[in-house]
């Protein structure tokens, strides 16, 4: 007889492993099964994200910032540094402590809130009796019962069509991740959030990199007053970017790889580099999952079909994160985690897709929530917008980093705070504030009446709501 429980979990990553928490300490009996293995072939919990995504990415961020620091700011502050050298295998091999640290921890979590996990791919094998049999091949194959699934397997990489990855030379967020040396040449198809982050990377620590971009416009997501002067310091930095470009052939070789493409004004190009990154987006994953063996309905991109609070066609069969529609993003999937296994216990789950803050861990940083100005006008809605820049805050003087701004879109009746967007030193810290605010229906004068350490980055906030009634202080 197979073991039963009350809540099966398909998927370790950010939203699974957090599913499976709230669940366990709702009372429920929790399983989790995950196929991620690391070096060593034990499991490495946690998903895409910590394992290949945002964890990895932002330590290489970090030393990689620190590197750049060295060799270019250090002197500005009477720091001299003689003989300065990379040892990327030990960067690497820091990125990979800090991983496995958080592999880890999710084992700690699960035996602190007694989840009972499961090495290997979980797919669907049957619906009887009204409960789920869910077949586990792992080192040994066996098969789980529960009565309500969570399917939480996250996305893949997409591939150019025609181009697939050998993570080599042609690479995914993966390879992007544990190049052996430095490239002389790095190209990028796509200037979405892993494109530029990977490029930064890279670019700091020597390679010359070029993206190549099929939009006609910088970050178009963005809010574009936003996105222009992240261009202006990408552009001053030596990041070189190709906007409204159509790719053409990609030839890969033992001496790199060649990219075709027509640039903006429709003349023929040709882009040589040692490495290429393919930054194109995700695609969710249900390779293995076996929904047709229970009936489990997909879209037509391979994603599960859900309503808003996460319910797919079959009942007691939920879905979370990047394997639905909305963003793919890891804090989105935690929060579907915790509203799926409350409404499994009758309560009410919350996720507000209006107040997911997204942030991209460039130098300089942006971060956004809400709507941008480009939505707000597109809508016909009457709104009021303050602008406050970095230069003129004291504590980014003092940080020596004073690129960007922050910018606050406000009803022009109501003075409700309709979008925050961010460019500059720590706009993945100073969202936060700005996400509270919108939970709450502030306004840009309640933000404005809030006192803010001084100093601080926290003020260009505090000034941008200012800037909104147009009353800044100090600018």
């Amino acid at each position: 007889m197979s073991k039963q429980f009350d809540v099966v979990v398909i998927g370790g990553g950010p939203g699974g492993y957090i599913a499976a928490i709230r669940a366990a300490q709702l009372g429920f009996n929790v399983a989790c099964i995950d196929e991620w293995k690391n070096a060593k072939g034990g499991p490495a919990l946690g998903g895409t994200c910590t394992n290949v995504g945002c964890i990895p990415s932002k330590a290489l961020l970090q030393s990689s910032e620190h590197f750049d620091h060295a060799s270019h700011h250090f002197a500005e502050h009477g720091i001299e540094v003689k003989g300065l050298s990379l040892d990327l295998a030990k960067m690497i091999g820091r990125k990979d402590t800090v991983v496995k640290q958080n592999n880890d921890g999710i084992v700690y979590l699960f035996k602190k809130n007694k989840v009972t996990f499961f090495h290997g791919r979980g797919s669907f094998a049957a619906a009887k009796d009204g409960l789920y049999e869910i077949k586990v091949a792992g080192a040994a194959e066996e098969t789980i019962s529960g009565k309500h699934i969570i399917v939480a397997t996250g996305s893949n990489a997409r591939a150019l069509p025609g181009t697939p990855f050998d993570e080599e030379n042609i690479l995914s967020n993966d390879g992007a991740l544990r190049m052996g040396a430095v490239p002389a040449k790095l190209g990028l198809i796509g200037s979405g959030v892993i494109g530029l982050e990977m490029g930064s990377v890279w670019r700091r620590l020597g390679a010359e990199v070029t993206v190549l971009e099929g939009l006609p416009t910088f970050l178009g997501a963005v809010d574009q007053q936003i996105a222009k002067e992240a261009k202006k310091a990408f552009d001053k930095q030596g990041l070189k970017i190709a906007l409204g470009v159509t790719v053409g052939e990609v030839k890969n070789s033992k001496k790199g790889v060649s990219v075709a493409y027509t640039d903006a004004k429709g003349d023929a190009q040709t882009l040589e580099v040692d490495k290429l990154i393919i930054s194109i987006g995700r695609v969710a994953n249900t390779i293995g999952l076996a929904p047709e063996a229970v009936g489990l309905k997909l879209d037509e991109r391979g994603a599960v079909l859900v309503d808003d609070e996460c319910k797919t066609n079959l009942p007691n069969v939920w879905a979370i994160g990047d394997v639905v529609r909305g963003p793919m993003l890891a804090h989105k999937a935690e929060e579907e985690g915790v509203a799926v296994a409350e409404r499994i216990a009758g309560q009410h789950g919350h996720v507000n897709f209006n107040t997911i803050p997204w942030v991209i861990y460039t130098n300089p940083e942006i971060a956004w929530v809400g709507q941008t100005e480009e939505q707000l006008k597109a809508a016909g809605r009457a709104y009021k917008a303050g602008t406050f820049p970095f230069m003129a805050n004291g504590r980014a003087r003092a940080l020596g980093d004073t690129t960007g701004m922050v910018k606050m879109l406000a009803d022009a009746a109501t003075d409700e705070i309709l979008g925050v967007h961010i460019v500059g030193p720590m706009a993945s810290e100073l969202i936060a504030e700005c996400v509270v605010a919108m939970e709450f229906r502030a306004s840009a004068e309640d933000i404005a009446r809030i006192c803010h350490a001084h100093p601080s980055l926290s003020e260009a906030t505090k000034e941008a709501a200012l800037a909104v009634d147009k009353r800044t202080l100090n600018f």
